[in-house]
């Protein structure tokens, strides 16, 4: 029935900040980029290399949502890298915050976290075997 992930929705509370950083710091492809005036919201349509989409969302007194401690609902947004110390170093040198790189007890495969710009926990995951 299901064949793969389409997109993820991100309501973000600074629409230049996040476009900012899903662009320029993680590198997200542009698809399509729509202000809706009647909602007073943009909607920007992002893209991975592997074709998943992330639109990000701008809507005017959005409530904030509880993150920490995990509260229920979707915990984290992971994506996979080939060469996590690399991708940390191009995070840290955009100044971004992130955790120290932990390696998994069942996988055997390293992964870290770090935040968008609203606290949002994002994860790295290296696909490659060491």
């Amino acid at each position: 029935m299901l064949t793969g992930t389409h997109h993820i929705a991100v309501i973000c509370s600074d629409y230049q900040i996040s476009k900012r950083f899903y662009t320029q710091i993680l590198g997200l492809k542009v698809l399509a980029e729509n202000y809706r005036e009647h909602r007073d919201s943009y909607k920007l349509d992002l893209e991975l290399l592997d074709g998943t989409q992330i639109e990000l969302f701008s809507f005017p007194e959005a409530p904030p949502r509880p993150s920490f401690p995990e509260a229920q609902g979707l915990r984290h947004l992971a994506f996979s890298v080939d060469d996590i110390d690399s991708a940390v170093s191009l995070l840290v040198e955009q100044g971004v915050s992130v955790e120290p790189i932990r390696v998994d007890e069942y996988t055997g495969k390293r992964y870290t976290f770090f935040q968008d710009p609203d606290g949002l926990p994002l994860e790295l995951c290296e696909e490659v075997t060491r």
